[in-house]
């Protein structure tokens, strides 16, 4: 954004004032709201400039995670797997075999240890 000059703050409220039909003449209460405006515009510049400077930090952060996340999830260039000579011969896999299951203790098996459901009480 471009910065805001104190003098054209000052000019443009001025403006807005007469066009509600109120004029700044010269004396201490115009100078005080041309002080007041001089702050107003320091303070915007300031900002803006404090803006930008946290856009680019976090720009330039922002491209480093991409980078590391890029890095770790990009595939492994060394590791690649061996293509087989004839494409169309079936490989040997060897079956998976299924982890043997528990059986929970007697304490544990459904229903034990519950409380008994609450009879809703009838009222007539």
């Amino acid at each position: 954004m471009n910065t805001i000059d104190k003098k054209e703050l000052y000019d443009h409220l001025g403006t807005f004032l007469r066009t509600k039909g109120i004029e700044l003449k010269d004396g201490t209460y115009a100078q005080g709201i041309e002080k007041a405006c001089g702050f107003l515009t320091d303070a915007v510049n300031i900002g803006q400039m404090g803006l930008e400077r946290a856009r680019h930090g976090l720009d330039r952060k922002l491209e480093q995670v991409r980078q590391v996340i890029h890095e770790k999830t990009a595939p492994k260039t060394g590791a690649a797997p061996p293509v087989a000579a004839n494409a169309s011969a079936p490989t040997a896999q060897k079956p998976v075999a299924k982890a043997p299951t528990r059986r929970r203790p007697a304490a544990q098996s459904r229903g034990a240890g519950k409380r008994p459901a609450r009879r809703k009480s009838r009222r007539t």
